[in-house]
């Protein structure tokens, strides 16, 4: 069974970084998917990929995954840039832009 392991970003809903300090691993896909044709809901044959588990460090879940037999990747989590922008830069002498108003 795939697995993949990685550090989950912030949603674009949320200003803070909570829940992106935990490691997951989440099982992928396997089964095949169908469609009621009733109702036209899908259905996978497998539950497994709903499953999503929370390690502390990066080297946790690795070693879970190796005493499990699961084949895995690691998905190395990229850091963004802070901008830090203050008020008074507003009004600072040494403005790069003049004022437009």
């Amino acid at each position: 069974m795939d697995a993949r392991i990685y550090r989950p970003r912030k949603s674009a809903m949320q200003a803070g970084r909570a829940k992106t300090g935990d490691w997951v691993l989440e099982l992928l896909d396997q089964g095949r998917r169908t469609s009621d044709p009733l109702m036209g809901w899908t259905s996978i044959s497998d539950t497994n990929s709903q499953v999503r588990m929370a390690f502390d460090t990066r080297d946790a879940a690795i070693a879970y995954a190796k005493r499990e037999g699961l084949t895995f990747t690691v998905e190395e989590a990229r850091e963004t840039k802070r901008l830090v922008k203050s008020y008074s830069e507003n009004f600072a002498a040494d403005r790069k832009q003049p004022w437009t108003h």
